[in-house]
């Protein structure tokens, strides 16, 4: 293991810089950081020769950290008093069962398969994060019932196969339904906990004995990548939330969106010239 740190010093350092650029976004957007991480180490993974497991392993293990991250970025957000619990309570039990549902099912999926899904996505979050608007309104609050099981579901579902925390959709979802855009980040990061616990250990299970995976890992999530952007992620996730409750988030938000397009177009041209 250390010989194989040593001979990927290049590896540490990027794995650091996700962990930065991952935390300052899981606070300022409540994204998560998994929109940052995953790529970057599966393009990683993928350069130094994992190309079979990188993106099972990006995603599990961006879910292992979500839950640093997220509950970093939360207990920051309900120091101002921002955080609804009552509605990171109620969406909770769905949120979980989506989130496990997704990750079996990402056991199952080739890797070009899940590229591709994560690629696409891309496209759509990027989109949002472009285009979309804090004043959009489409109810005057979150539904209940049914309503709420199958969009909790569904939010951890995708959350899961693509390894981002719940706060990219969940985010979207409060802002047409009523909430203002601070209490949407706020609330939003808490379903990041909700998803990467259940899925990260999912992962493990769906995992374990799988040929090809790094050195360290332990099923998909891979354990030094996992413990080395935590701690960058938790050290910049406070900073990220204090951003947002000072700053107009709409530039970066657009650049961010740029961003996340450029990575979408490299995974689909990886994914198709392969």
């Amino acid at each position: 293991m250390t010989e194989f740190l040593i001979e990927n010093w290049p590896l540490l350092i990027g794995l650091m810089a996700a962990g930065l650029a991952a935390g300052l976004a899981a606070g300022l957007f409540g994204i998560g950081g998994g929109a940052v991480i995953v790529p970057v180490l599966f393009f990683m993974l993928t350069a130094i020769g994992f190309e079979e497991t990188a993106m099972h392993v990006a995603v599990a293990t961006s879910l292992a950290t979500i839950i640093v991250t997220s509950a970093r970025s939360v207990m920051a957000h309900n120091k101002r008093g921002a955080v609804d619990w009552q509605v990171v309570k109620s969406w909770t039990p769905w949120i979980v069962l989506g989130a496990i549902s997704g990750m079996v099912l990402a056991g199952y999926i080739p890797g070009r398969g899940l590229t591709i899904l994560f690629g696409a996505m891309a496209f759509i979050l990027a989109a949002q994060l472009f285009f979309g608007r804090p004043t959009w309104k489409l109810a005057d609050d979150l539904p209940g019932g049914a309503g709420r099981a199958g969009l909790g579901g569904l939010i951890g579902a995708l959350s899961a196969l693509m390894g981002i925390g719940g706060g990219t959709f969940g985010v979207s979802l409060m802002t047409v339904c009523g909430r203002s855009i601070h209490q949407a980040v706020a609330t939003a990061a808490g379903f990041g906990i909700a998803i990467g616990a259940p899925a990260a250990v999912a992962a493990v299970f769906t995992g374990w004995g799988r040929e090809g995976l790094p050195p360290g890992s332990l099923g998909f999530v891979n354990l030094p990548a996992f413990a080395l952007i935590s701690v960058f992620t938790v050290t910049m996730a406070p900073v990220g939330a204090s951003l947002a409750h000072k700053l107009n988030p709409a530039l970066l938000r657009k650049m961010f969106g740029v961003l996340l397009a450029l990575v979408g177009t490299k995974m689909l041209l990886d994914s198709f010239t392969a």
